[in-house]
C-alpha cells in the first residue's frame, strides 16, 4: 500500500526543472471547467464558433460530408415505388354532389377496369338517400364484390365550390388511395360531369410506354387577373366549419402576392404520379402544408395548390406535362364556367384526342354517342339499378368473361386497344415526346 501510495506522490511532484508545466495544466483544466458550466447554465447562445473550429478538425473525427444535411433531403427518396408490372394501373376519384347519383354511377361503369382503384364521393349537400343508394349499388354490383377496388367515401364531405374544401377532399381522397392499394401508378380526379373518350384497355396500353414519374398539370406562372382578382382576396370557407352549405364571403383585407414561393394556376382536373401524392400527403418537406395553409384562403384553390406545390419542388418540376389530358369547350371570352358539350361539339372532342371530356349534362344525346361509337358500351349504360344488377353496363375491354359480357372477370392483363389508344398516343406524343417538353414546364 505504501508503494502505490509513493508511486502517485511521485507522479504529482514537478521537476523544478519544470515548474513552467503546472501554470499551463491549471489553465486548461480552468478553461474546461468554465465552458462546461457556461453551457449548463445556457451562456452560450450559439454553436456556431465551436463548429467552426470542429469543422477544421482532421475528417477523421468529422461527420461524414457525404450525408444530406437535412432529413428532409434522405426522406425526399422513401417514397413507395410504383408498380413494377409493365401494366400501369390508375387510381380514380369521381365525384359529385346533390342530384350526381345517376351520372356519377354511369361514369364510374364507363371508367371500370379490374386493375385500376376507385374512390367515389357524393358530397355532404347530397340526400342521405342517393348517398345510401350508391353505396347499395357497390356493396351489391357483382363485379365490385368480387374485385374489391371501388371505394365509397362514407362519411361524406362538404365541399364549396371555389373554396379549399374541394382541395381537402381531393387530399382526403388520395390518402384512402394509399392506403388502400400500394399498387396503381396515377392518380386521376374526374366529376361526375367528365366522360372518358376512350377505353381503360387503351389508357392502359398506351400509359405503359411512359415513364412512371410523369405528371400532367395544366399550368402557367402568367396569372393575370387572377392575382387581382384571387390571389390578393382573402376569403372564407363556411365549408370548413358549417354543416350546412353556403358560398364562400370575402373579407376586407386584402394581401400582397407571395414572396417566399411563386404562384402557379391552371385547370383543377389533373393526372399526378404517385410519387407526388405521397409528397403532398406525407409531406417531408413542409411545402404542401404551408401552400394548403395559403391556399385556405385563396379563391378557386383547387386551380392552383397542386400546380404551385408541383412547381416549387426541385424534385418533381421536371415531371410535369403541361395538359390536363381534357377536352373542355371555354365560351369566349372565358366565363367562370365552361361550355356544356352538346352534339355539336363531337368533331372537335375526337380531334383534341384527349382522353377525358367536361361538362356534360345530364343524359345529353352526346354520352349515347360516345358509348356507341368510342366505348361499345351497350344499352344498359342507361338503365335502372335492378338492370345493371343482371346486367353489365362496363365499358368493354380484354379482361371481359362471361355471357352477358363483362358479367365475369377473365384476365386482366390482356388488353385490346382500339382506336382510341392510337388518338391518345398522337397527344401524348405532342406533349410528352415533345423536342419542346422542357420549354413548357412551370413557366
Amino acid at each position: 500500500m505504501e508503494k502505490k501510495f509513493e508511486a502517485l506522490k511521485n507522479l504529482l511532484l514537478i521537476p523544478m526543472d519544470k515548474k513552467w508545466l503546472f501554470p499551463i495544466i491549471v489553465t486548461f483544466l480552468t478553461c474546461i471547467f468554465f465552458l462546461v458550466f457556461s453551457f449548463n447554465l445556457g451562456l452560450l447562445s450559439s454553436l456556431r464558433p465551436i463548429n467552426s473550429i470542429i469543422s477544421i478538425l482532421p475528417s477523421r473525427i468529422a461527420v461524414n460530408k457525404t450525408c444530406p444535411l437535412f432529413i428532409e433531403s434522405k426522406a425526399s427518396n422513401t417514397g413507395s415505388p410504383s408498380s413494377s408490372s409493365p401494366i400501369p394501373r390508375i387510381a380514380y376519384l369521381v365525384s359529385g354532389s346533390r342530384g350526381d347519383l345517376e351520372r356519377l354511377w354511369r361514369s364510374l361503369r364507363a371508367l371500370y377496369h379490374p386493375l385500376n382503384q376507385y374512390v367515389v364521393h357524393l358530397d355532404l349537400e347530397s340526400p342521405v338517400t342517393e348517398r345510401l343508394e350508391l353505396s347499395i349499388r357497390i356493396k351489391k354490383d357483382p363485379i365490385f364484390k368480387q374485385v374489391g377496388n371501388v371505394h365509397m367515401i362514407t362519411k361524406a364531405n362538404m365541399v364549396t365550390y371555389r373554396g379549399p374544401t374541394m382541395v381537402a377532399n381531393t387530399l382526403h381522397a388520395c390518402a384512402i388511395l394509399l392506403r388502400k392499394s400500394k399498387d396503381w401508378d396515377w392518380f386521376i380526379n374526374l366529376s361526375a360531369s367528365d366522360y372518358p373518350l376512350v377505353t381503360q384497355d387503351d389508357i392502359l396500353f398506351t400509359f405503359s410506354s411512359l415513364p412512371r414519374d410523369l405528371n400532367f398539370v395544366d399550368h402557367t406562372s402568367r396569372l393575370g387577373w387572377k392575382e387581382a382578382q384571387r390571389a390578393k382576396p382573402l376569403i372564407i370557407d363556411p365549408g370548413l366549419y358549417m354543416s350546412k352549405k353556403s358560398d364562400i364571403f370575402w373579407v376586407l383585407q386584402r394581401r400582397d402576392a407571395p414572396t417566399a414561393f411563386k404562384l402557379f394556376t391552371g385547370s383543377a382536373w389533373m393526372v399526378l404520379s404517385r410519387a407526388f401524392v405521397e409528397f403532398c400527403i406525407w409531406g417531408w418537406d413542409n411545402l404542401p402544408r404551408t401552400l394548403l395553409m395559403y391556399y385556405t384562403n385563396f379563391v378557386s384553390s383547387p386551380e392552383g395548390y397542386f400546380h404551385t406545390v408541383i412547381c416549387n419542388s426541385p424534385e418533381f418540376r421536371p415531371t410535369v406535362a403541361n395538359h390536363d389530358l381534357h377536352f373542355i369547350s371555354w365560351d369566349k371570352p372565358p366565363r367562370q364556367h365552361p361550355h356544356s358539350l352538346s352534339p355539336n361539339d363531337y368533331p372537335a372532342m375526337l380531334a383534341s384526342n384527349a382522353p377525358f371530356a367536361r361538362k356534360f349534362p345530364k343524359d345529353d344525346p352526346v354520352l349515347d354517342a360516345i358509348d356507341s361509337q368510342l366505348l361499345s358500351r351497350n344499352a344498359t349504360a342507361n338503365a335502372t339499378s335492378s338492370d345493371l344488377a343482371s346486367k353489365s353496363g362496363f365499358t368493354p375491354g380484354g379482361w371481359c368473361a362471361g355471357d352477358p359480357l363483362c358479367s365475369e372477370v377473365g384476365d386482366p392483363t390482356k388488353l385490346l386497344p382500339g382506336r382510341g389508344a392510337q388518338r391518345l398516343k398522337r397527344l401524348l406524343d405532342r406533349v410528352v415526346r415533345s423536342p419542346t417538353f422542357a420549354q413548357n414546364q412551370c413557366r
